[in-house]
């Protein structure tokens, strides 16, 4: 979550760009601009946590995308039953979209593709994760109208960055083609995300809100990426004690590292057989050009700020 301005789906070889909507309706006092404004600290800090770098660049091991994918499901199994507890409170009923929006059923069946159907045995809320629930369940049951907040920052982000990790997760972890594993970033009865938002934005903004229960609800959401961020750095941690994965998209067996005999590239030049190079070194010599370097840069920044408001 950048500056909450809001990724278009990232396609093969294409930048990704950010959009601002353009509404000459659209007041420094709604409740969407001030969300937008007020957060953009916590979006910079967000997009560059160690572990939305690493996810965006396809460094994702299988184990720690489940762990991920847990700590998803805790999250949204709070949010959601909250809100299901508040969909009537005049400060949220609007944003009130099950149908449309709500995650849990989707992470239970990325939970089962994973885990199997026992998968309730296998796992559990992990500390940083609890926190943030806990929170949750606070504003539910104390300050129902801070939930805007938790919702608007997950949900919003799930349609724009969101899209982006799922084609990063499904291409680094070879899930199937068929959607198994990332059913999370689903959403099958949203036909046209970007108008979706719009919608979003709208209802927001016509909430009955004073000034100072706005300053309340961009302070929630300031909390809520501190709790995302929080949750980073714990799977951060767990994933440097986890073993390696060699992804089935990453080079195989030769890294540039260790003995270069052990390449398959190599072996067959010693052989005498023609063919391509070895992958490794010709994309090691592609990526020391400047100008390619300078393009490299600016996609994987750009990527960054929408996979970091989808994660927040």
């Amino acid at each position: 979550m950048p500056s909450a301005m809001e990724g278009s789906e990232v396609g093969e070889g294409e930048m990704l760009h950010y959009e601002e909507t353009e509404d000459d309706n659209i007041s420094p006092t709604d409740l969407s601009e001030l969300l937008k404004e007020g957060t953009k600290e916590s979006h910079d800090r967000a997009e560059n946590t160690q572990f939305v770098k690493d996810f965006l660049k396809g460094r994702i091991k299988k184990e720690l995308f489940k762990l991920a994918t847990v700590a998803l499901y805790f999250t949204y199994s709070a949010l959601e039953e909250e809100m299901e507890h508040n969909k009537d409170h005049a400060a949220f009923a609007p944003l009130y979209f099950p149908v449309e929006l709500h995650r849990r059923e989707a992470l239970v069946k990325d939970l089962q593709y994973f885990y199997g159907e026992d998968w309730k045995e296998k796992i559990q809320c992990s500390e940083a994760t609890q926190h943030y629930v806990d929170r949750i369940h606070h504003v539910g049951q104390h300050e129902p109208e801070l939930l805007v907040a938790h919702a608007y920052t997950r949900y919003m982000g799930d349609l724009s960055g969101g899209q982006v990790l799922k084609k990063v997760a499904q291409r680094a972890l070879k899930l199937p083609s068929t959607g198994e594993g990332i059913q999370f970033y689903v959403f099958d009865n949203v036909s046209n995300a970007q108008q979706f938002k719009q919608l979003y934005r709208a209802r927001m903004n016509a909430l009955d809100l004073d000034k100072s229960t706005k300053d309340r609800i961009v302070e929630e959401a300031n909390r809520a990426f501190r709790f995302n961020m929080q949750v980073f750095e714990e799977l951060d941690q767990l994933g440097k004690s986890l073993t390696e994965d060699v992804q089935d998209g990453g080079f195989p067996v030769h890294d540039g590292t260790g003995d270069l005999r052990k390449c398959p590239y190599y072996a067959a030049k010693q052989a005498g057989q023609a063919g391509p190079g070895c992958p490794y070194h010709a994309a090691l010599t592609l990526v020391k050009q400047p100008l390619v370097q300078l393009l490299l840069a600016a996609c994987v920044a750009a990527a960054a700020g929408a996979v970091a408001w989808y994660m927040m």
